[in-house]
């Protein structure tokens, strides 16, 4: 038999193999939103019409008890870090590596738009582009003097300009740029909306002007009617009640009735504009052929916010520019954290839980549309793009001096696994505290006594066990001081121990519905 040459033999073989190739990388598409309540899309409960969001949810993974932390700032540094705020550096983000500039390195395209509110500018931690305002909070039609174009000043222009459209609109342009490249892209999108001031759109506020005049007491029974439905509420979950501080909806005086139901109407705008536009970015991902092979993650960075501070042209329409800037109201911050208790900047899941969702129809294993029950924080993210980016995380950087990750990757949940036990979850913002530790929580409301509540059988935490568990409650304390000091190095000056007398828990900065001031419900400050 005649043979052939084994050379030429290896090669033909090599040449007829089935070839193997390798997965490639996804891209991210990470999405903020700004002060949006727990229930305030579809697919977590809402009237609000959400179909992009339901939809990625309904062919995705959605999270019940996924956290931030409860205020806007902080919230982005742990995002971008992997690490609790103070630890990190604060703004400066100083003792951290930030998600593009781990990113970046293993060959990924890297892109922002939207608001940073943190130091410097995004082009300066590791962004190859940027698009958006460095401040907290701008106008929604007029803008203000710190948008940014690629690390340049860029002025807003004076007519048909409106930001969560124009956050998309340059959100486009950079992926167009990123395709062009061949790489693996990230991108970065933060939400100004629903922050206040509440400035919607004509077309969408028309649409929902006439749909909050039932109040807030029916708008949150609904809700929490559907997310029972939905299963996002275990079967015997007990919904928090409406606080002593909010009156109930028929009590209130017929004019504030009307102010209010304005409010929510500008609310509802806000909500319905992210999700119209998000439908441009996922339609142009779709006809890209990328969209299933884009990790989409969506979150909010707190609570809906209830500090009701001056309002301009209430009697006008919340549509004309320059013309008004609403407040936020107090009452539909309780409604749109529903189930929950309290607010942004406290540390009760009111404060802090975020509707959370991923879409990744490539990589993700767990059942479309399911709810993971997994406790998970903003600093997860990116341990767990690095994970799946197959990027490296460097243990130091020029400048800076990293802190270790306070996040878990994630990657085990995306996978349709349970997550292996994780540290305790930190909460810390001004005097509000708090600590989740497995299925317990501790929490301090403005350095009030210490409150502890086991979620696996108290969600909306109504029932404080401090008193019966005096030793895990001192456990979980010494924990959370422990946590403070050698994680987030904080000195112990900066955080004493909690007021040991209980007070009525109110702020100074909620609405005030007694109708004293007529219409207005902003709170009047002592001169």
């Amino acid at each position: 038999m005649n043979r052939l040459p084994m050379p030429l033999a290896l090669v033909l073989a090599i040449l007829f193999l089935p070839v193997a190739t390798a997965e490639p990388r996804p891209n991210f598409l990470v999405i903020l939103t700004d002060d949006l309540g727990y229930s305030d899309l579809g697919c977590y409960g809402s009237e609000i019409d959400t179909p992009v969001l339901d939809r990625l949810a309904r062919n995705g993974l959605r999270f019940s008890n996924f956290y931030n932390t409860a205020k806007c700032h902080s919230s982005r540094v742990s995002l971008l870090t992997g690490r609790w705020c103070r630890q990190a550096g604060d703004e400066k983000m100083n003792r951290a590596v930030t998600l593009p500039e781990v990113l970046r390195p293993a060959g990924y395209f890297t892109m922002m738009t939207g608001k940073w509110h943190l130091s410097k500018e995004p082009t300066d931690f590791g962004f190859d582009r940027y698009f958006g305002h460095l401040s907290g909070a701008t106008d929604y039609f007029l803008g203000d003097k710190t948008f940014r174009l690629n690390g340049k000043p860029w002025k807003v222009p004076a007519e048909d300009f409106y930001t969560t459209t124009a956050k998309v609109d340059f959100a486009l342009g950079f992926l167009k740029e990123a395709r062009e490249t061949g790489k693996p892209w990230f991108l970065y999108l933060a939400f100004n909306a629903p922050h206040a001031p509440i400035q919607p759109l004509e077309e969408d506020y028309r649409k929902y002007r006439d749909r909050y005049q039932v109040g807030w007491d029916a708008i949150r029974d609904q809700r929490i009617a559907r997310q029972r439905e939905l299963g996002l509420l275990a079967p015997g979950t007990q919904p928090s009640p409406r606080p002593g501080h909010l009156p109930a909806w028929d009590s209130v005086n017929a004019e504030i009735r009307g102010w209010e139901s304005r409010r929510m109407a500008g609310y509802a705008a806000l909500i319905d504009r992210v999700d119209q536009e998000l439908g441009r970015l996922v339609t142009d991902l779709d006809a890209s052929g990328e969209l299933d092979n884009t990790v989409i993650i969506f979150f909010s960075d707190n609570g809906a916010c209830p500090y009701d501070r001056h309002s301009k042209g209430m009697d006008k329409a919340p549509y004309e520019p320059g013309a008004t800037r609403w407040s936020d109201s107090t009452g539909w911050a309780w409604a749109r954290n529903a189930p929950f208790r309290f607010y942004k900047q406290n540390q009760f899941e009111g404060g802090v839980a975020t509707p959370a969702i991923v879409h990744w129809p490539a990589g993700l294993k767990a059942k479309p549309g399911s709810i993971d029950a997994t406790p998970a924080h903003l600093v997860d993210i990116l341990p767990t793009l690095a994970e799946l980016g197959q990027a490296e995380i460097p243990d130091d950087f020029p400048g800076r001096e990293p802190t270790p990750l306070a996040g878990v990757s994630l990657a085990p949940v995306l996978a349709g696994k349970s997550l292996p036990e994780r540290p305790p979850i930190h909460f810390l913002f001004a005097s509000d505290r708090g600590l989740r530790d497995g299925d317990w929580k501790l929490v301090s409301f403005r350095s009030g006594p210490w409150e502890l509540y086991n979620l696996a059988k108290d969600p909306t935490e109504l029932n404080d066990l401090a008193a019966d568990e005096p030793e895990r409650l001192e456990r979980m304390v010494s924990e959370w001081h422990r946590m403070t000091r050698e994680d987030l190095l904080m000195p112990d000056k900066a955080n004493p121990p909690v007021k040991t007398g209980s007070s009525p828990k109110i702020h100074p900065e909620w609405s005030d519905y007694s109708g004293r001031n007529g219409p207005v419900t902003t709170r009047r400050r002592k001169r």
